[in-house]
């Protein structure tokens, strides 16, 4: 996608305050946006620079249509906005490039994704909907429970599940539910193969399964150490 940018005014205060406004564009028509105006300001602070930016633009098609995209686009692109510039700051204070910061931030939501994923599937398809005699079974040896009681904590176990992967998208301590995967994948694997020794025999078993998780609990819990984020980025304008 191309467009077109300049620099349409600068004023500089003699407090050091220095402010540049912006216009910008485009005429695709694969672009929501058509035109847009704003500023950047940078503001001289004890411990550094503050810097705001403000900028709105005008929606290319101005029926339903664009107004449905449009309801998406613009949140969307405010947070991508603020996460550039966390990303900007990262890069001014502690050198670390954009396109590594990036890299990580795109694979820890790739992982997350994935528990998540892994998570509700798991509660959901053979504990909940199919009720999968193998999970029955394993659950009857750990506990002694059969018939009904059985089925009933399989549908608590396999609601738990679905309620652990659905925090992994909106908890944002990532790290801390990589931490406490860390330690439960090994009782989990355990338990499966103390319950039902032959399923370490079977294709895509739970022990090397486990294991890939258990694995990647520990990537992700080193790639998640200081993301950026566009929470870091005030994102209401302040009075005064």
């Amino acid at each position: 996608m191309a467009g077109w940018g300049k620099s349409s005014g600068a004023h500089n205060n003699k407090d050091g305050t220095r402010t540049s406004s912006l216009h910008f564009g485009t005429d695709q028509k694969i672009s929501p946006i058509k035109e847009g105006k704003g500023y950047w300001q940078y503001v001289p602070a004890e411990e550094g620079t503050i810097f705001l930016t403000q900028y709105d633009y005008e929606i290319r098609n101005k029926g339903l249509f664009g107004k449905i995209v449009d309801f998406f686009f613009r949140p969307l692109i405010g947070w991508g906005t603020a996460l550039s510039f966390d990303v900007l700051k990262r890069w001014l204070e502690k050198g670390e490039l954009p396109r590594i910061q990036y890299l990580r931030f795109c694979c820890s939501a790739l992982i997350t994704a994935l528990f998540f994923l892994v998570w509700v599937y798991q509660g959901l398809v053979p504990k909940i909907l199919m009720m999968h005699p193998v999970e029955l079974t394993m659950l009857s040896d750990l506990t002694s429970m059969e018939g009904e009681k059985a089925r009933m904590l399989l549908m608590l176990i396999g609601a738990a599940e679905i309620m652990f992967g659905t925090a992994w998208l909106f908890y944002r301590n990532k790290r801390q539910l990589h931490a406490l995967q860390i330690l439960i994948f090994p009782v989990l694997t355990l338990s499966a193969v103390i319950a039902e020794p032959t399923v370490a025999t079977h294709p895509f078993n739970p022990l090397t399964f486990n294991l890939s998780l258990w694995l990647l609990s520990f990537v992700g819990f080193l790639l998640g150490k200081d993301l950026p984020t566009a929470a870091n980025c005030v994102r209401t304008r302040r009075k005064g």
